[in-house]
């Protein structure tokens, strides 16, 4: 009978969907080319906010993404993400993600370079 459980719960595990990653960074990001320490005020910038496996950018025909997978590091990464809207299902997204200090990042995608700052 244990046997049988064993078996069962290991089948079950392997039916549940592979959980995604968490970002290599957290927190509301704004578009921004200073190289000026400190955290900025991103009223009336672009944002982009990372929490757990959830991105959002503040400009943009999507609203949400999932991360899908990231790898490399420490401070360059290569993620792909997912997202869906009333056009597409399930696209994904690859670009890197370089950090440069505690309150500066990059993103390098297909659609260009953005250089972000840590918003307050």
């Amino acid at each position: 009978m244990r046997l049988i459980i064993t078996i069962a719960l290991a089948l079950g595990a392997l039916a549940l969907p592979a959980a995604a990653a968490n970002y290599p960074v957290s927190g509301k990001w704004g578009v921004s080319t200073s190289s000026e320490k400190g955290k900025i005020d991103c009223t009336d910038k672009r944002v982009i906010a990372f929490n757990g496996n959830q991105r959002t950018d503040s400009n943009g025909g999507v609203p949400a993404y999932r991360n899908k997978s990231v790898s490399g590091g420490p401070t360059q990464f290569r993620i792909v993400d997912v997202f869906s809207n009333g056009q597409v299902n399930n696209a994904s997204v690859r670009y890197t993600l370089g950090l440069i200090d505690d309150d500066h990042i990059v993103m390098h995608g297909q659609t260009g370079t953005l250089k972000l700052r840590r918003c307050e």
